[in-house]
């Protein structure tokens, strides 16, 4: 099953002060007609607008330092203030004020209860309907419907907002197992590889290199001698690679001197193993800054490909070729003269090996980059592995 991202956002910081910013305006434009209408009545009704609109915002920005006993209370007081507001303020300024009930909507929904919620819509709803009653003179069904339907749309929007955000939190968590699984499993898949490009590789290497010894070892004791020398000398670096696996499978030369050095090095060791081909390496443009990761890669394709040349191509020579392109591009050509092979061979029958080219291009892929074979029977193979500059890992690969 593929991996998608799926984001899940928390909403805006607008969209979550939008109800504040609505009650703040609603309370600062009633001060304001308060002191338009300049007599007795409104002086009295403006300092507990002042101190709604004060307490409101202490208590939004004190708000997570409240406990659950004072949440409730801080809405309760707000409450008696906006009622008293509104029952006392001239029926041409109470429509608007009213509106005020849907902020206060929303901060009933944010009560630590589900008790203390229903009581605080139910009171609100109540206290608005008053309120409105009063100011219109009775039951008008015009006046009354459109704040009332606002105050319980929000809570309505908020419950689905809710579930929604429940639904793609389980959906967040379900994706993080997959991905989790998934990069378990690229992983596993990784270190095989590297095992396979590194420590198999060069014990196989170093077991030709005993049996050569065991059938040297009466005729000529000092070829087998050198044999066995070159073997210790291969274990050392054996310790090393897997160190380098162990330290997030980078060769401690790569990490020090860079890619360039590691082939260089592995070039160089490949081509003193007795029996080997001459290996030939060189370079090509100005070197460019690689990640660690694909240099990484690029190294361990190059070092299974010349263990294939070395081992079964039968060639005489062998030569590698790293080139440089844009930031974050290369390229790496081992070219060969040995056998060969078919088209309808990925690599040559009957060695046993896992992984191989189709395990390189794997490595490749990851970094959106590419494995090219060409080979003709008795004219060589030629292996080029390129990537591409400022490529993005997708996260179901990391």
């Amino acid at each position: 099953m593929p991996v998608t991202a799926l984001a899940v956002r928390r909403p805006s910081v607008s969209a979550r002060c939008l109800p504040h910013l609505v009650f703040m305006v609603a309370a600062v434009g009633t001060l304001v007609r308060l002191f338009e209408l300049n007599n007795e009545l409104c002086w009295r009704i403006a300092p507990p607008t002042a101190a709604l609109a004060l307490l409101y915002a202490a208590g939004l920005a004190r708000w997570n330092r409240l406990d659950r006993w004072a949440q409730p209370a801080w809405l309760g007081l707000l409450m008696l203030l906006w009622s008293w507001v509104a029952w006392n303020l001239p029926a041409q300024l109470a429509f608007g004020y009213a509106w005020l009930a849907v902020p206060l909507a929303v901060l009933a929904l944010r009560m630590p209860t589900r008790a203390a919620a229903a009581m605080a819509l139910g009171s609100l709803t109540a206290l608005l309907v008053a309120a409105l009653l009063r100011a219109g003179g009775g039951f008008d069904a015009d006046v009354l419907a459109p704040p009332v339907a606002a105050l319980w749309a929000t809570v309505f929007l908020y419950h689905a907002q809710q579930q929604l955000a429940r639904e793609l939190t389980a959906a967040r968590g379900e994706l993080a197992q997959q991905q989790r699984e998934a990069g378990r499993l690229a992983e596993r898949a990784r270190i095989a590889r590297d095992l396979h490009d590194t420590l198999a590789q060069e014990l196989s290497g170093s077991r030709m290199l005993l049996q050569a010894a065991e059938r040297d070892w009466d005729r000529r004791p000092d070829i087998a001698r050198r044999q066995v020398r070159s073997v210790t000398g291969a274990l050392g670096e054996h310790l090393a690679q897997t160190r380098g696996i162990i330290d997030d499978l980078t060769p401690p030369l790569l990490a020090r001197d860079g890619l360039e050095a590691a082939l260089r090095d592995l070039c160089a060791r490949t081509g003193s193993v007795a029996g080997s081909p001459g290996i030939t390496f060189r370079t090509e443009r100005e070197p460019c800054s690689l990640r660690t990761d694909q240099a990484v890669a690029l190294l361990r394709v190059a070092q299974g490909v010349l263990a294939n040349a070395c081992e079964h191509a039968r060639a005489r020579h062998v030569r590698v070729t790293l080139t440089y392109g844009d930031a974050g591009s290369a390229a790496i050509e081992v070219l060969d003269d040995g056998v060969g092979f078919g088209p309808t061979a990925l690599q040559p029958p009957g060695t046993g090996r896992g992984f191989g080219l189709a395990a390189a291009r794997d490595r490749l892929g990851v970094f959106g980059g590419t494995l090219t074979i060409d080979s003709t029977p008795g004219q060589g193979t030629r292996v080029l592995a390129a990537l591409q500059a400022n490529y993005r890992i997708p996260v179901s690969a990391r």
